[in-house]
C-alpha cells in the first residue's frame, strides 16, 4: 500500500508539473507573435475593424492616446473647394545634400535614415534638418476624392524639436530614380537597417514649386501632433515593378499602410503657387 501511494504521489505531481509546462507553451506562444511585432514596429495595423487597427491605436499603448483623441491629426483629404491660395508663404527653401545612410524594413514600411548631416529645409526662417524618409501605400492625403498609388514622407526636425514633413504622391509611370538605388536592398534589409552608403536625397524630386501647407501630426504611433506639412502639389511618378517591391518588402498585411482620412478640424489649408501675384496694398 505504502509503494502505491507514492507512485499516486509522483503520478499527481507528474500531472501538475505537465499542466504547469503547457500553461507556459501556451504563454510563450501567444506572447511569440507580439515580440515579433515589437521588433518590426507591427503592433499597430491598418485593417480597420481588427483588433490592432487605426481606431484601436489610443487603446493598444497609453502613450498613444493623442491617436484616438488629437484635434489635428493626419492625414487629411485636401479640398480644392477649402484651400486659401496664399503667396506669403514663399518658396519651400531645399537645401539637402548627399550622407551615409541606412535602409530598414520596420515591418509595417521601408525607412531610409541619414547617419549623418543630409541638409536642411527652411520654412519661416526655421531650418529643420532631413532625418528619414518612408512610403505609405496608397497615398495617406487624398485630394477632392483623388488617392494616389503611394507616398513618400521626408521626415526633418529642428533644433528646438519640431518636426516638419514633406510629402510627395506618385502615379504610375517612369522609374523612380531614388527609388532605383533602393530597390536591389529591399529583400536584404532587417529592423536592425542595412548601411547603403552615401544617400542623395536630392534625387528624390519635388514634381512642382506649388505645395500644399497645414498643421498635423504624425501618421503612425505616437501621432505626435503640431507638425508641419508640406504636400507637394503635383505628383510624381514610379514603376509598376518599384510599387511590388515595396510592397512584397513589407511584413504580410502591411501591403496597404495608409491612415484612414481624419477630421479637418476648422484647419486652414493653404495652397501656395508660384505664379500668384504679390498684393500690392
Amino acid at each position: 500500500m505504502e509503494g502505491r501511494g507514492l507512485r499516486l504521489k509522483d503520478k499527481h505531481m507528474f500531472d501538475k508539473a505537465s499542466n504547469i509546462l503547457i500553461l507556459l507553451a501556451t504563454l510563450l506562444s501567444s506572447l511569440l507573435p507580439f515580440c515579433s511585432a515589437q521588433g518590426k514596429n507591427t503592433q499597430f495595423g491598418y485593417l480597420e475593424g481588427s483588433d490592432n487597427g487605426p481606431d484601436q491605436r489610443a487603446k493598444i499603448n497609453p502613450d498613444w492616446k493623442v491617436c484616438g483623441d488629437g484635434k489635428m491629426k493626419s492625414p487629411i483629404e485636401i479640398l480644392w473647394t477649402r484651400v486659401q491660395v496664399s503667396s506669403g508663404l514663399g518658396k519651400l527653401v531645399r537645401d539637402h545634400k548627399p550622407a551615409p545612410a541606412a535602409l530598414k524594413n520596420r515591418g509595417h514600411d521601408i525607412d531610409v535614415t541619414w547617419m549623418e548631416d543630409a541638409g536642411v529645409i527652411n520654412i519661416e526662417g526655421t531650418d529643420y534638418s532631413l532625418k528619414s524618409c518612408h512610403w505609405h501605400s496608397p497615398s495617406e492625403h487624398t485630394f477632392t476624392g483623388l488617392r494616389y498609388l503611394l507616398e513618400l514622407h521626408m521626415v526633418h526636425s529642428s533644433s528646438d524639436g519640431k518636426v516638419a514633413v514633406v510629402g510627395i504622391v506618385y502615379r504610375y509611370g517612369r522609374p523612380d530614380p531614388f527609388l532605383a538605388k533602393l530597390v536591389p536592398y529591399l529583400n536584404s534589409v532587417g529592423t536592425t537597417g542595412k548601411d547603403v552608403g552615401i544617400i542623395n536625397p536630392r534625387e528624390i524630386n519635388f514634381p512642382s514649386k506649388g505645395y500644399y501647407r497645414y498643421m498635423g501630426s504624425l501618421t503612425t504611433p505616437r501621432c505626435t501632433e503640431g507638425v508641419t506639412w508640406t504636400i507637394i502639389k503635383e505628383a510624381g511618378v514610379v514603376s509598376r515593378a518599384q510599387m511590388r517591391a515595396l510592397r512584397k518588402a513589407v511584413e504580410p498585411g502591411y501591403e496597404a499602410n495608409a491612415r484612414p482620412i481624419q477630421q479637418l478640424n476648422n484647419r486652414t489649408v493653404l495652397l501656395y503657387t508660384p505664379w500668384v501675384i504679390e498684393d500690392s496694398n
